[in-house]
């Protein structure tokens, strides 16, 4: 564990020297992750990207690494589908989340390498760091903060930093 690592503590999110509130799944945290179970998945997860609307942040304000989310940008979470935990676009059949929400709540997403490279069908998908509804209010497995909160957390870390999540 160093300094540049987000770490997930009974009192918050702990990155560079502060405690962020935050919440995460409904179910609590899991070693043993499944889709669906609307549990935070244990384990060291690296931060591989950074999505966020256009037309409601402005691309001046993030780092150069950003992606912007397309009107048609999906997240397939369908474990039949070949492309399971991975960013897709509309239309698409298969079970998946709409990036480019109409609430705030994926306004700015940072992406996690969890079950990824390869994806194991039914073992999650889609585990964002993002925008919290409201304090205390849970997600389906994500980690979320206040909008202040992840755009300070966003200046401050690079592509592989470590979210580190202990039961």
């Amino acid at each position: 564990m160093n300094s540049t690592d987000l770490v997930l503590t009974p009192t918050g999110l702990r990155f560079a020297g502060r405690i962020l509130p935050c919440t995460l799944g409904r179910s609590g945290i899991t070693r043993d992750k499944v889709e669906g179970d609307m549990a935070t998945p244990a384990g060291e997860h690296r931060i591989t990207g950074l999505l966020y609307r256009p037309d409601r942040i402005p691309a001046h304000t993030l780092p150069r690494w950003a992606t912007p989310i397309s009107p048609r940008a999906l997240w397939c979470d369908d474990p039949e589908h070949p492309a399971y935990n991975q960013p897709v676009r509309a239309p698409l059949k298969a079970s998946h989340e709409t990036l480019r929400r109409a609430d705030p709540l994926y306004d700015l997403i940072l992406i996690t390498d969890w079950n990824m490279d390869p994806a194991l069908p039914g073992k999650g998908s889609a585990i964002f760091l993002h925008t919290w509804r409201r304090p205390g209010y849970p997600t389906a497995g994500c980690i979320a903060v206040a909008r202040a909160d992840l755009m300070w957390i966003i200046q401050r870390l690079t592509p592989g930093t470590r979210l580190l999540v202990r039961p």
